[in-house]
């Protein structure tokens, strides 16, 4: 899942100079996912995970890294 969601979001959602370096604890909003962009993300990880994410939880402390996210994602899965 981690590699999944990585190569999504960092060949479609944030510019890094080399996502390898970026650790799965860094600041994905600072590094620069916006509002858009995070919108893409949920769509992206209920069609790839068959999950459903509440609306009420899309924020900061969900999307803040890659392992917050997946932390998110592995709350919801059946």
């Amino acid at each position: 899942m981690n590699d999944v969601l990585k190569q999504f979001v960092f060949q479609e959602l944030v510019q890094v100079s080399d996502p390898k370096k970026f650790s799965d604890d860094e600041d994905l909003l600072e590094a620069g996912l916006d509002s858009m962009g995070i919108m893409r993300l949920v769509v992206f990880i209920e069609e790839t995970f068959g999950v459903t994410l509440p609306d009420d939880e899309i924020e900061p402390d969900n999307l803040q890294s890659l392992n917050r996210i997946i932390s998110w994602i592995e709350r919801h899965r059946s």
